[in-house]
């Protein structure tokens, strides 16, 4: 009946007929054996604040439940043998009908879809800079997160409880609650009125396939460490093109799949970073190598931030 695994097309909320009717933007559900944990994170910085002002509905939900034994036991031993204990079907299916939350339910596991930028602005259903919101009428976005634990679920909770699976990268936890941390706050910051300046979501690494750009603030020397003086000058044209090439220099430098992923760079990015001085090889990419006078070794080039100006 459902998926395990999240087909890109499908990430957006597929219901809002559970949405809260309170007027929040946005409506998450987490099911955990821990929720005084996932309570506890989710009172504090930019989620606890989108909770206080009603823009967020979040929801937290304990598996145990529908648990019906004394000890309110989820877990089980595993048929066939092995180490550990997986979740059962019984007491999950149990407590995510009880609660019956809004769909899609996403399973934190290990073989999911991988979450990232283009996945949690798909989730809240706004563009990725977090600045377009749902079409009109279509209510606000929901979704829910049910976290696993021990060795695993019950396979059968993956196939026919759960819409479909997210991983947050390929490491192990000890389950699922700090990668559903991980989905709310990323989801819950893309909010419009959730972060005090409304351009801060779009600026952020990945949401324009770029890392970043250096970020600076007073003094304006540090132990002789100087801010780029361009970033003083007060000419919002230059800072603009300043950040623009740091961006692409620190992409490059760091994660060349993601400009990989976008094509590689246009003919006017390599001439905005050969404007600004950055050290591009003979074709426009690739690493460059300086001498250090002093001890004569030969070292990579590091962040840009750190020795260009940029060049008028």
């Amino acid at each position: 009946m459902n998926q395990s695994k999240v087909p890109a097309s499908e990430t957006a909320p597929a219901t809002r007929e559970a949405v809260s009717e309170s007027g929040a933007a946005l409506r998450i559900d987490v099911f955990t054996i821990f929720p005084e944990v996932v309570d506890a994170y989710c009172t504090t910085s930019v989620v606890g604040r989108a909770r206080r002002d009603g823009l967020v509905d979040l929801r937290i939900h304990d598996l145990r439940a529908a648990a019906t034994d004394p000890h309110r036991t989820v877990d089980d031993a595993p048929f066939g043998g092995g180490a550990g204990m997986v979740l059962a079907p019984e007491p999950v299916f149990g407590a995510v009908e009880l609660a019956d939350p809004p769909r899609p339910l996403y399973l934190l596991a290990p073989g999911g879809r991988r979450f990232d930028q283009t996945v949690a602005a798909e989730l809240v259903g706004t563009g990725l800079a977090g600045l377009e919101r749902v079409a009109p009428g279509a209510g606000p976005p929901a979704f829910s997160l049910l976290c696993g634990r021990y060795e695993g679920v019950d396979q059968r909770i993956a196939d026919h409880l759960a819409d479909g699976e997210l991983s947050v990268g390929d490491f192990v936890l000890a389950g699922g609650e700090l990668a559903a941390l991980v989905v709310v706050e990323a989801t819950v910051r893309l909010i419009p009125g959730v972060l005090g300046n409304a351009a801060s979501a779009g600026d952020e690494s990945f949401t324009t396939g770029l890392l970043e750009y250096p970020q600076y603030t007073r003094p304006a020397v540090f132990r002789g460490w100087q801010v780029p003086e361009v970033l003083r000058g007060g000419d919002h044209g230059r800072v603009e093109r300043w950040r623009r090439a740091a961006a692409l220099w620190r992409t490059l430098e760091r994660r060349p799949d993601l400009l990989d992923a976008r094509g590689g760079l246009s003919p006017d990015e390599v001439r905005l970073l050969r404007e600004h001085g950055y050290p591009l090889g003979a074709y426009g990419t690739g690493r460059a190598e300086w001498s250090d006078s002093e001890s004569g070794m030969r070292q990579t080039v590091g962040d840009p931030s750190d020795r260009l100006e940029e060049r008028d």
